[in-house]
């Protein structure tokens, strides 16, 4: 019998109706959400995800900033334009999306964020938040994951979960929210070995390598039930895929997400979640995190 598919378009949605009415209340009490986005130079990928972000704001009712300096722009210059963005008290969440041009540094660039403005939880200050259990602001990506996993119902507690991915984006703040869950956590990445048995023995299987030449999960990698959340976007033979096919996994898993449709809307929404949230604590309003 095939497993339950993980919608994630379905729990954005709900996610989407909440930051709507979210943004209503705080209108009524003379706050109007407001996102600022960086986007330098002309990465036609990124140039989708931002328009999508802008898209997915207007839909909620947080009013948007578009910023895109050319490629050439200095270190200098983005720094300014971040402090700008900072000082500006109609701006509640700052987002730079990535990854920038080999000559600036990411780094340097998204710790000058505000923490207070930090949209994607990135800076050094709300990544030590996330990691002793105190985060507010917390990486979109993985708190979707957590926020799809609670929709559907399935138990983190005691669980043994591993993570194929140990990137600062997914992988880092994902392990550390799975263990305020009380989940026992395995972070696997392209030195582990022995990985289809570290696999086979868990309970929840969350991958995000996004590179099928190089790694696919196949059904024999995970047990019978397993729940598999399948991070990855990739284009493959022409379609965009993650590490898994769906279609073969389901048949297996209990639950699982597919790419497209899985993961990738709870991105955008958390996205929403966080910017409302930002614009509500500036003021000193606490809203549910």
């Amino acid at each position: 019998m095939a497993g339950t598919k993980i919608d994630g378009l379905e729990v954005a949605k709900n996610i989407k109706q909440i930051v709507s009415e979210t943004v209503k209340q705080l209108t009524e009490q003379g706050i109007s959400p407001c996102l600022a986005t960086i986007l330098v130079g002309d990465n036609p990928a990124s140039q989708t995800y931002v328009r999508n972000k802008h898209k997915a704001c207007e839909e909620v009712g947080i009013i948007t900033q578009d910023h895109q300096p050319s490629a050439d722009i200095t270190q200098e210059k983005l720094n300014e334009l971040i402090d700008s963005l900072n000082e500006d008290a109609s701006v509640h969440g700052i987002l730079l999306q990535l990854p920038l041009p080999r000559e600036l540094n990411e780094f340097e660039a998204t710790s000058r964020i505000l923490p207070e403005k930090d949209v994607d939880g990135l800076t050094p200050y709300n990544v030590g938040l996330l990691s002793i259990g105190s985060g507010i602001l917390k990486p979109c990506t993985p708190s979707g994951i957590i926020e799809m996993l609670d929709y559907y119902k399935i138990p983190l507690e005691g669980k043994n979960v591993v993570i194929i991915n140990r990137s600062n984006l997914v992988g880092k703040p994902l392990y550390h929210l799975l263990l305020q869950k009380n989940s026992t956590v395995t972070t696997c990445h392209s030195r582990t070995l022995n990985l289809k048995e570290i696999c086979q023995n868990s309970d929840i299987i969350i991958t995000g390598v996004g590179d099928r030449d190089r790694f696919t999960l196949t059904s024999d990698m995970i047990k019978e039930n397993a729940v598999v959340i399948d991070v990855a976007t990739t284009h493959h033979n022409g379609k965009l895929k993650g590490d898994s096919d769906f279609n073969e996994i389901i048949s297996k898993a209990s639950y699982a997400s597919p790419v497209p449709g899985g993961v990738g809307p709870m991105t955008v929404a958390m996205l929403l979640k966080n910017t409302t949230t930002a614009a509500a604590l500036c003021k000193g309003i606490d809203i549910k995190s």
